[in-house]
């Protein structure tokens, strides 16, 4: 079977030889790594990346969220530092698409403090609001209204009297619960107080208030999202980055758990590897419809079979802190100073946007 056009095979070589890695091999353009023709199932018989948006700072980092009635995707920036003020901050932005396909880019003026992760929410965004450094910016679970002046609520802003440490990502349950993790990485790059909390993952029940700790015993607990049946939680941990320090022997790892009920509650167990990325960190995770794994890496979009084999890549060329789904068969990928279009199979559809009626 022939591979479509941007599109390349890995050979057995590039697999397990070191210096035929494609890692060692400079990309002239994007392009779709086969690395199993199941695959091409994935991407469909006439896949492209296409860079729709570019500046020249790192406004494409995290938080992508498809409104559909919008055709837009809201996301954040990377850390930003204010010239004069020296003050440490995040833009929130919104990528529109036109009748003409063109995609533009606009600043949205709200208070969200430091965001980071994001999901659609009832009407509107809610992020993980990192915080800053004063006890008026504790951060925590903040919902924005997708129209102006993009009003915020906070839903939540720490553990039963303590403040969370810089909460990083989100993922919600069709039971209404919403999970999170919080990784020390706002204390570490100096937006944040030093930590009164271990690096956890919680889950947090708005209707009733009841917010506990799930999951503990991570580097840095960093991407979550539940498998389409919403059985398993896949969690990556992205201890191999600390701020300013990259050690390779730490964990660039997703784990894998079994939701379980006991007694009433949701509980996670029998943790697992699913996958270490050979592309320093999995950092944001998504999973379609057919239980395909899909997480922001160091060189794109890294793509594992609910088996846990590595099935393919989106090679952008740089980081991809996250990305979402659109419209069926198609990816929003951000790239710090870049963003990407990358469209595949009609089939291939995002589980979340799925699950929330999209």
């Amino acid at each position: 079977m022939s591979a479509p056009q941007q599109c390349r095979r890995i050979s057995r070589e590039e697999k397990t030889i070191c210096s035929k890695s494609i890692k060692t091999q400079k990309l002239d353009q994007p392009v779709f790594a086969i690395y199993e023709d199941t695959f091409l199932d994935v991407v469909g018989k006439e896949p492209s990346i296409t860079c729709v948006l570019e500046r020249d700072y790192a406004f494409a980092h995290e938080a992508p969220v498809y409104i559909p009635e919008q055709d837009a995707v809201y996301f954040t920036s990377n850390v930003l530092v204010n010239k004069e003020t020296k003050v440490k901050y995040t833009d929130v932005g919104k990528a529109s698409r036109g009748k003409d396909g063109k995609w533009t880019y606009e600043k949205i003026a709200t208070d969200v403090s430091m965001g980071n992760g994001a999901i659609n929410y009832q009407s509107g965004i809610l992020f993980c609001a990192q915080g800053h450094l004063a006890d008026s910016e504790p951060g925590g679970l903040v919902v924005m209204d997708t129209n102006p002046p993009y009003a915020t609520k906070t839903l939540i802003d720490g553990f039963h009297g303590r403040q969370f440490n810089s909460v990083n990502d989100i993922v919600t349950h069709t039971d209404g619960s919403i999970w999170f993790t919080d990784p020390t990485y706002g204390f570490q790059q100096d937006f944040r107080p030093k930590p009164v909390l271990p690096n956890l993952v919680y889950r947090f029940d708005p209707e009733t208030a009841d917010i506990r700790v799930v999951a503990d015993g991570l580097g840095m607990p960093n991407g979550l999202c539940f498998s389409p049946d919403e059985k398993v939680v896949y969690i990556t941990d992205t201890d191999h980055i600390h701020a300013g320090d990259f050690d390779p022997t730490r964990a660039g790892t997703i784990y894998a758990y079994d939701v379980v009920v006991r007694h009433g509650g949701q509980f996670l167990e029998n943790r697992r590897v699913f996958a270490m990325t050979d592309a320093t960190i999995p950092d944001g995770i998504k999973c379609d419809m057919q239980g395909n794994v899909y997480a922001g890496c160091a060189d794109g979009v890294n793509v594992w079979s609910p088996g846990g084999k590595l099935i393919g890549k989106i090679l952008v060329g740089s980081f991809c802190a996250n990305f979402c789904f659109t419209k069926a068969g198609e990816i929003f990928v951000l790239s710090e100073e870049k963003a990407f279009v990358a469209r595949i199979a009609q089939s291939t559809k995002g589980a979340l946007l799925h699950y929330l009626g999209f």
